[in-house]
């Protein structure tokens, strides 16, 4: 049996690379942000706003502490510290038949580290425009 998408998942965010986002995201994958409203539609899209994950949560200190792993979808615990800001949330993957993503899900807590995300990641989205 070939590497599954979670096992995929878990060496880009161990390198610190989005590189290998491009084979891994299908072309209708959905992006659900923690702060924005509407769902991220495209594999662009979804591929932007998780690109921008590696460049302002995969630091040093962020790991996943918990896993849920279905036949297709998962939950991926994670904590993680930004500016002296504990962050603890949660990744909701779904995949399709040939092992892409199709939905990625962003939960986090508590409100302080939500907005500072959001602060870094909106800075993060303006300066790959």
């Amino acid at each position: 049996m070939g590497t599954t998408v979670i096992e995929r998942w878990h060496q880009l965010v161990k390198s610190g690379n989005p590189e290998g986002l491009e084979e891994l995201i299908a072309e209708n994958a959905v992006f659900y942000s923690p702060v924005v409203h509407r769902p991220q539609e495209g594999k662009a899209i979804t591929q932007l706003y998780l690109s921008a994950a590696f460049l302002v949560l995969f630091n040093g200190k962020f790991r996943y502490v918990r896993e849920i792993i279905g036949e297709r979808d998962a939950m991926l615990e994670f904590e993680t510290e930004i500016d002296g800001i504990q962050i603890n949330g949660i990744d909701i993957i779904c995949w399709n038949a040939d092992q892409q993503i199709t939905e990625f899900k962003v939960l986090i807590r508590p409100l302080k580290a939500i907005l500072l995300v959001k602060d870094k990641m909106a800075a993060m989205l303006e300066a790959s425009q």
